[in-house]
């Protein structure tokens, strides 16, 4: 077994002079770094809860984390089996229930992905493929809430 280990930094930016000296007197604001080589990612809380809508919310980076793994994945399986993928894009979704003391949990997630192959791939092995790569996602093996997949595959 092979461990890999990831490290960032998370900086709060949301100090508007006076701290946390109240619940509005603070931004939500916040950077994420991962060393000098990549572009720092603008984060903030949902706007739900006081956050920047123009800014990433954890929320958003867990589901587009599930989605990018997903393809990923996908993406490499495909390949390996002779489908030629010729685009992808996701429109994934996670829900999330708030309970009546602030704090909450992932209900679900769905990948809606639409994934265009060539006339000539294998259009069942492309469905079922989905399921291989589900079950390979480093991310959705580490989540606790149910991650499904509604795939949409058509033929150039």
């Amino acid at each position: 077994m092979k461990t890999h280990h990831y490290s960032v930094t998370v900086t709060w930016t949301g100090n508007t002079g006076t701290g946390t000296a109240s619940y509005r007197s603070y931004e939500r604001r916040y950077e994420i770094s991962a060393g000098t080589r990549k572009p720092t990612i603008p984060g903030s809380s949902d706007p739900a809860f006081r956050g920047d809508p123009e800014r990433w919310n954890p929320e958003e980076l867990l589901v587009a984390s599930i989605s990018a793994c997903h393809k990923l994945w996908y993406l490499h399986l495909c390949a390996e089996a002779g489908i030629v993928v010729l685009a992808y894009t996701d429109h994934a979704e996670g829900e999330m229930e708030e309970t009546a003391d602030g704090s909450g949990r992932f209900r679900r997630a769905i990948l809606r992905p639409q994934v265009t192959i060539t006339a000539n791939s294998d259009m069942a092995k492309a469905h079922e493929l989905h399921a291989a790569a589900h079950a390979k996602c480093f991310i959705a093996n580490s989540v606790n809430f149910p991650v499904q997949h509604e795939p949409e595959i058509s033929a150039a």
